[in-house]
């Protein structure tokens, strides 16, 4: 199948490579020095998934209409991406690939065909320009709303699922709110540098990590979200780190950082701060605090986080653990 990928980063890079072995004919579009190295050299795909040299077609705008386009850029570029390829996806099935909330929904005003949300429960970086490194495997869930998976995600969830593990699902809201949850591991390494398996053992970075994952889930209650289940994080986990003893909570978190392995990993938003480029914070933390505001409630952890990644973005100065703890007091 012609399948476009749209932001060939660590996400979009991992899904293009993984298209190409599978042996799909894929287009990526890529800017700057990642662009030259995938035109130069394609896309090299290592870790937990393997080894792979994908030559694929690059420009910085697709110069064919696919049969499915995958969108893999940051929440803010979004409508720009699909401006600037929009004669080559007028109609196609588009998958967008995106933290926050409102992916698919915000595609919907820029796009004439069907848009499938759909989460990447794996970690990916990119080393160097050009290469994609699987840190975390895991599945790509992909729907839309609270109602059953569309005949387009079903079949797009199909057309993937031989690459990668894929699903189309159910109460895919719910599902994005979970990633919501533990995309609240994502702020602290932007703010100090340090890797995710760092501050989660660091006992004061967890303590507010903590706190910030049971503002994430008290403002999803509160707004009457179901939860989704994404791999091990069921409603049922989210209830116990909700809700039980502040040890307890503290203890998931310990062990959710010994999971991840000894490569280190930085997340998302570290990556962009070392890029100097700008983060998606007011998608993930910022939601919490949009959504909470919006239900007449407060998310001041969250606040605090988000704010704290800005002035990183601003100064270029990581902040200490002990600053961090200064900066954000807990109850």
């Amino acid at each position: 199948m012609d399948v476009a990928v749209i932001g060939a980063g660590a996400i979009g890079g991992t899904l293009a490579a993984l298209l190409d072995r599978a042996g799909h004919r894929v287009e990526v579009t890529a800017r700057g020095e990642r662009l030259a190295a995938i035109a130069a050299d394609g896309i090299r795909l290592t870790g937990r998934w393997g080894e792979h040299r994908a030559r694929v077609a690059a420009g910085e705008r697709l110069t064919a209409a696919p049969e499915l386009a995958l969108l893999c850029v940051k929440a803010q570029d979004e409508l720009g991406a699909l401006r600037a390829n929009e004669p080559a996806l007028a109609g196609v099935p588009l998958v967008v690939v995106q933290n926050g909330l409102d992916g698919a929904d915000g595609a919907r005003s820029a796009h004439t065909g069907p848009a499938i949300g759909a989460i990447a429960f794996f970690s990916a970086d990119c080393p160097v320009p050009g290469e994609a490194r699987v840190l975390v495997p895991g599945t790509l869930y992909l729907g839309s709303g609270t109602a059953p998976p569309t005949a387009e995600a079903a079949e797009a969830a199909r057309v993937l699922s031989t690459a990668l593990p894929s699903r189309a699902v159910a109460n895919f809201a719910g599902c994005q709110w979970t990633k919501l949850v533990v995309n609240q591991i994502n702020a602290m390494p932007a703010i100090t540098g340090l890797s995710v398996q760092e501050t989660l053992a660091e006992p004061r970075l967890r303590r507010i990590i903590l706190a910030s994952m049971r503002e994430a889930i008290r403002t999803g209650r509160r707004a009457g979200i179901a939860f989704g289940s994404l791999e091990g994080m069921t409603p049922l986990a989210l209830g116990v780190l909700g809700s039980a003893p502040a040890p307890v909570g503290s203890t998931l978190l310990r062990l959710m950082g010994r999971r991840l392995g000894r490569e280190p990993v930085l997340g998302s938003t570290l990556q962009s701060v070392q890029r100097g480029l700008a983060t998606e914070i007011d998608h993930l933390n910022g939601a919490i605090v949009a959504r909470a505001r919006a239900l007449g409630a407060d998310a001041p952890v969250n606040a605090a986080m988000t704010e704290l990644v800005h002035e990183v973005e601003r100064d270029h100065r990581f902040r200490t653990p002990h600053e961090v703890a200064r900066r954000i007091r807990l109850p």
